[in-house]
């Protein structure tokens, strides 16, 4: 079972990403701040990282600037996803290896995910 962790400051996006990734077989862990995915990160050894770009407090470039960049988490995939930009803009900032717009379609999400 692939181990993912999502991070959004938005509870009822958690929620609806959390339920559709569970109904695929997914193991998940959430939280809402950047603060938290590192230490989240080395305590549930996630395979994928699903990332919001723009968080309150630390924000997603800056949290996947971090994993990328520390040698135990800089080979998990992260996934960044967010309404505000887009893949090429965001590749300027950080070093994610994929990205989902929101809105999202559930089916391409799970296929992004397959995929890394």
């Amino acid at each position: 079972m692939k181990r993912i962790l999502i991070v959004d400051d938005n509870s009822d996006i958690l929620w609806v990403v959390e339920t559709i990734l569970k109904r695929h077989g997914f193991e998940i862990l959430t939280t809402l701040r950047g603060e938290e995915v590192l230490a989240k990160t080395k305590k549930f050894l996630p395979q994928l990282i699903l990332l919001d770009v723009f968080l309150s407090g630390v924000d997603g470039i800056e949290v996947c600037n971090t994993l990328k960049s520390t040698p135990e988490t800089k080979d998990i995939p992260v996934i960044m996803f967010s309404a505000h930009t887009n893949f090429n803009d965001l590749k300027k900032f950080c070093k994610a290896d994929d990205f989902v717009a929101k809105p999202f379609d559930s089916n391409e999400l799970v296929k992004k995910i397959n995929y890394h």
